[in-house]
């Protein structure tokens, strides 16, 4: 019974995944990359999503669309969300997903990517 449960919450976090992603990209969200942690021991969550807009409006508007899209599609809200006022990182946490919605100097300042480095990473195409 526990394989399935396993398969089962497997399924569902790639489905609110590709959903997020597909959020971002309705945007022109750029830069699109998940970082999958679970062979990491302490990670603070299951995957990681990272992308950027151009401007403060479009990453407050790409963190919006996703929340609206997993509200709408899948009945799903983040537990948490913060950077909404300055714009230059909006994290927006979904428990095993947490997404970070940057603006380019603050994505290459924190380089998350290279702090993760052993978890496996995806890309997604600019759209």
């Amino acid at each position: 019974m526990k394989n399935k449960i396993s398969a089962t919450a497997t399924r569902a976090n790639d489905d609110l995944n590709l959903l997020i992603v597909d959020a971002i990209q309705d945007i022109k969200g750029k830069n699109i990359i998940k970082l999958d942690l679970t062979s990491l021991d302490e990670a603070p969550a299951r995957y990681f999503i990272i992308c950027e807009g151009d401007s403060s409006t479009q990453v407050k508007a790409i963190s919006e669309n996703i929340g609206r899209k997993l509200k709408e599609k899948m009945g799903v809200t983040p537990n948490h969300v913060e950077g909404i006022e300055g714009s230059r990182w909006i994290l927006v946490d979904y428990f095993d997903t947490v997404v970070h919605v940057f603006y380019p100097e603050t994505r290459a300042f924190y380089d998350i990517e290279e702090l993760w480095g052993d978890a496996k990473m995806t890309q997604y195409e600019n759209v």
